[in-house]
């Protein structure tokens, strides 16, 4: 049963992905009809903040999800990219297995390829393909919680990829294949 809604959700995204123009995108699976789902961001880099709610009513919010896609742009470029939905909702159940309503700050969101290229010829932990450039992985500390609480949490979720540095006090989360380092 449960590779059949982990299926069914990855068809619903890849829909949403499909359809991100389309006004009032409804999900293929009735798991999702469920209550509201809400985040919190505080970018690191540009200070900003936004606390809102993505999903309602069996949809994305799009008004909502635009407004996360701007504040998880590359804040070197200024490029903004659509953000997979997938990973909004791999958040949201991250921040609901540690407790509820915690922030999330973002070291980094989205990054342009030529961002990347940069970071990956200065740092042996940037790679070439990294999901940052399609909107598939983000990099965070959560408010208040120690990130090797975040990287163990995320990894029970079994659920996309999920980094662990501890150096620089961050963890890298990602709707690729599911695995850790």
């Amino acid at each position: 049963m449960t590779s059949r809604r982990l299926f069914l959700k990855g068809l619903a995204c890849g829909a949403t992905i499909a359809m991100a123009g389309s006004p009032g995108i409804v999900l293929a699976s009735k798991d999702w009809l469920q209550s509201p789902r809400k985040l919190a961001f505080h970018n690191l880099h540009t200070e900003e903040k936004v606390s809102l709610t993505y999903f309602e009513q069996g949809r994305y919010v799009l008004g909502a999800v635009d407004e996360l896609n701007y504040l998880l742009r590359d804040h070197r470029s200024g490029d903004i990219h659509a953000m997979d939905p997938a990973l909004f909702d791999l958040l949201h159940d991250l921040q609901t297995s540690l407790g509820g309503n915690k922030t999330f700050q973002v070291i980094s969101g989205y990054r342009s390829p030529a961002t990347n290229k940069m970071l990956n010829k200065n740092s042996s932990g940037v790679a070439k393909k990294s999901l940052h450039m399609q909107g598939r992985a983000i990099d965070i500390r959560i408010e208040g919680v120690d990130s090797k609480v975040v990287q163990q949490a995320s990894i029970a979720l079994a659920r996309g990829g999920v980094g662990y540095y501890r150096k620089s006090d961050f963890v890298h989360v990602d709707t690729g294949n599911t695995r850790h380092w």
